[in-house]
């Protein structure tokens, strides 16, 4: 089985679409870091430490050693230490894939090799394996225009367009 890092604008996202239940029916071993949950607010931690307690997510608490060897890690100056933590998760698992909407956690995790995704990979992923349907999933990545400006840029607009042919 594939591993996840998961960052928080993933979860955040996946929580906002009420797709988190169906996210966690995929194929993948899920991790993310202490980090990381900490930048959620107390109900979508709430929602994720259920997963957590169902084994179906696993959360790094980080130790001085681990913060030691991020520090030798070459990571883009705007990176966050959240996002950091993914990367570096990711990197000591190996073989890991990295999820995350984020422009610069995606071009750090290809910087170090590492396979990355975002949230139109997951909805995919979520239909190509019949954990969605397709009329939820087409009814559900409309609302992303509203939802996030993230994803109302040209490039990601055309990819949701597609998307919407495809299921519609």
């Amino acid at each position: 089985m594939r591993v996840a890092v998961t960052d928080a604008c993933i979860f955040i996202d996946l929580i906002e679409l009420d797709l988190i239940s169906d996210f966690f029916q995929l194929d993948l071993e899920f991790h993310t870091t202490v980090e990381v949950m900490n930048e959620l607010f107390q109900e979508q931690k709430q929602v994720l430490e259920a997963y957590q307690d169902g084994r179906k997510l696993i959360v790094h608490n980080l130790d001085e050693q681990d913060f030691s060897k991020m520090g030798k890690i070459a990571f883009p100056r705007g990176l966050s230490p959240e996002d950091r933590s993914v990367i570096y998760i990711a990197l000591e698992i190996g073989n890991a894939i990295v999820l995350s909407s984020d422009k610069l956690v995606r071009k750090c995790a290809e910087s170090h090799a590492l396979e990355y995704h975002g949230l139109l990979w997951i909805f995919d992923l979520l239909v190509d394996n019949g954990v969605c349907s397709k009329a939820r999933a087409l009814s559900t990545i409309k609302k992303l225009f509203t939802m996030n400006i993230v994803y109302a840029g040209a490039k990601t607009r055309k990819e949701i367009e597609n998307r919407i042919k495809k299921w519609g």
